[in-house]
């Protein structure tokens, strides 16, 4: 199953969405996409919220996905927030140390908010 993933502005954050099933057959494609969404390096941090609402499964090759795109928002160039994870994912990320890592909410329109104020 292919996964789907789109952007939409929004208030100045950039909500990048992820449609279907991250799994060691589409993660390398969604790494290739979301590097090609983040902005490049500029003189203002931009801010990018990831709606994981509609991603149906998270392999580990998903997770390996979400640890390189943190990475890049680490180099300073994004301000990055996660939402919409479901219980397995979040379950899964708790159980990795991976949730610490980011900025966790419950809505696209409280990441837009976390990462605005």
């Amino acid at each position: 199953m292919a996964m789907r993933l789109w952007k939409e502005p929004r208030g100045g954050v950039t909500v990048i969405s992820l449609d279907g099933r991250l799994d060691s057959e589409t993660a390398p494609q969604v790494q290739q996409d979301l590097q090609a969404l983040f902005p490049e390096d500029g003189p203002e941090k931009s801010m990018v919220v990831l709606d994981l609402s509609r991603t149906l499964y998270m392999s580990s090759a998903g997770l390996r996905v979400l640890l390189l795109i943190y990475r890049q928002a680490q180099h300073g160039t994004v301000r990055l927030a996660l939402t919409g994870l479901s219980p397995e994912v979040r379950a899964i990320m708790e159980a990795t140390g991976f949730l610490g890592f980011f900025t966790v909410v419950e809505s696209v329109e409280q990441g837009v908010e976390a990462l605005t104020v």
